[in-house]
């Protein structure tokens, strides 16, 4: 079998629809993938993005998509994807791989860009193995196989969980699945539990643009007590693949067991819905959320994230243990902030934060 020439072309709004088409059938395909999320960014924060996609033989036969991040003087990055978990290359081959790669490296030389970071897996190609570090990320993803419906699922878990979402109705906590007319509370119960993990939050205009370029492939559940808001998750869905990118619930309701309602409507909808797989987000290995997530049934996954640098900035990824004492000091800092101030000050500083 001859190899077919490979070549290499950025997107544009017209290719959106074999964008997509080509995400949906790769069994990689997540729905941060798909172009929703390049209109999301760009409405929400303005970042300049590059997605790239292959054709061999007039067929597409692999995409990249990048952000460049920018911040004079302080910040210069591209990114596959920003503000998720996964961006990786998908492609057919080894040789579309390197070809996308290779441009990738070219556009890094050409905006100067320090750091090129993609998030998932690479097949191993020379130019892989020459350009690209291992990041030391410790993380894993948490990813759940799902039944056919949603009673088979809830009949597979032990009678603990089942008791937990459960008690959670019990306690008076209700579940409704809204829109952007209940996007002010949606925000509240995001931004104050993202201030009391002191992190700082993102845009509600962010939440509102993820909302509206992924249409169906949304959806947001609301969890109140009382009439009050104390829970939010959001769910991406790309075909049979579902991602849960944001879950929060007030601290102050969490002896309710809000969270366990929250978790089960969103799987709930994704078993009956035709998802075989649910993607739980990354987590620390034997960390609170790690054993959270592992009580639904999760296996986890390492997270491969993978590094080229420029030449002024050559060198190997390495795990730095005094920046994770960084983080937490700036964690405590942050949550001692005025809420009203630091929702003001948090969207400013968030969309420069690739994670």
């Amino acid at each position: 079998m001859s190899h077919q020439a490979v070549s290499i072309h950025l997107a544009k709004q017209a290719d959106q629809h074999r964008w997509n088409t080509y995400v949906r059938s790769h069994p990689d395909g997540s729905p941060y993938h798909l172009f929703a999320w390049k209109q999301a960014v760009e409405q929400a924060y303005g970042h300049r993005s590059y997605y790239f996609y292959a054709e061999s033989g007039g067929r597409l036969t692999g995409i990249l998509p990048l952000f460049h991040l920018y911040f004079p003087g302080i910040l210069n990055e591209l990114t596959a994807l920003p503000y998720c978990d996964v961006g990786n290359c998908l492609c057919d081959s080894d040789a579309v791989q390197d070809a996308l790669l290779a441009e990738a490296l070219k556009l890094q030389k050409t905006l100067r860009s320090r750091k090129l970071n993609l998030r998932g897996p690479l097949r191993e190609t020379e130019l892989k193995n020459k350009k690209f570090y291992a990041e030391a990320t410790r993380k894993v993803r948490m990813l759940l196989e799902l039944p056919t419906s949603s009673e088979e699922l809830f009949l597979s878990f032990k009678s603990k969980l089942r008791s937990q979402i459960r008690k959670a109705e019990k306690n008076g906590i209700a579940y409704r699945w809204v829109g952007l007319e209940e996007m002010d509370s949606i925000y509240s119960v995001f931004s104050k539990n993202m201030h009391e993990l002191g992190s700082p939050v993102h845009a509600k205009r962010w939440l509102r643009s993820v909302l509206e370029n992924y249409k169906n492939n949304a959806r947001v559940g609301l969890a109140t007590f009382e009439g009050k808001a104390v829970g939010m998750a959001v769910i991406l869905l790309n075909g049979s693949r579902a991602s849960i990118p944001w879950a929060s619930t007030l601290r102050d309701f969490n002896h309710l067991s809000p969270n366990m309602l929250l978790y089960w409507n969103v799987l709930q909808y994704s078993a009956d819905n035709g998802c075989k797989l649910f993607d739980f987000g990354r987590s620390t290995e034997g960390a609170g959320t790690y054993n959270f997530k592992k009580q639904w049934g999760t296996q986890p996954v390492p997270l491969q994230w993978y590094t080229a640098f420029s030449s002024r900035g050559r060198g190997k990824v390495q795990e730095r243990p005094r920046q994770f004492d960084i983080k937490n000091f700036i964690a405590d800092i942050w949550k001692k902030l005025p809420l009203p101030f630091a929702n003001f000050m948090g969207p400013r500083l968030r969309k420069y934060i690739s994670l």
